[in-house]
């Protein structure tokens, strides 16, 4: 089997009206840069776009690191809220996988507590208060780092 080294696969979020908002919070919590942001109001369909979604976000990215996310905002009555799947964020320093974690589960809710685990200086998964997954896990030396 040959594989193609040009594929990229990148994750894309649906959000349900709010997807500048947590992509401004992602960029807060994560650094990053904002890419493109196109608004229903700002296409061609804009004729055709509800007065209430001229404003979301029709397609939209943001880069963090060398890994980019992107999503929008869907239809009110085409959202899911995601399942069997989450966001994964692999850090290096427990301070930092510390920080991000409490930053992301913000206004969320925690499944699980970010602590040490035997695979793990530190792993813990939220659900951030835009309803997306997210997996922290920290490398290092989890036999000596508190």
């Amino acid at each position: 089997m040959t594989v193609d080294h040009t594929v990229q696969v990148n994750a894309y979020l649906s959000f349900r009206g709010d997807c500048e908002a947590a992509f401004e919070f992602y960029l807060r919590c994560l650094g990053g840069q904002v890419g493109l942001l196109f608004h229903y109001g700002g296409t061609p369909l804009a004729d055709e776009v509800p007065p209430g979604r001229y404003g979301k976000i029709m397609h939209g990215s943001v880069t963090v690191g060398d890994q980019v996310i992107m999503g929008g905002d869907v239809a009110p009555d085409r959202y899911e809220e995601p399942r069997g799947l989450s966001m994964s964020l692999h850090i290096k320093g427990t301070a930092e996988a510390d920080r991000v974690f409490h930053e992301l589960a913000g206004g969320g809710r925690v499944v699980m507590p970010l602590e040490k685990t035997f695979w793990a200086a530190r792993f813990g998964m939220l659900v951030d208060r835009f309803v997306i997954p997210w997996l922290i896990s920290c490398e290092g030396d989890h036999s000596t780092e508190a």
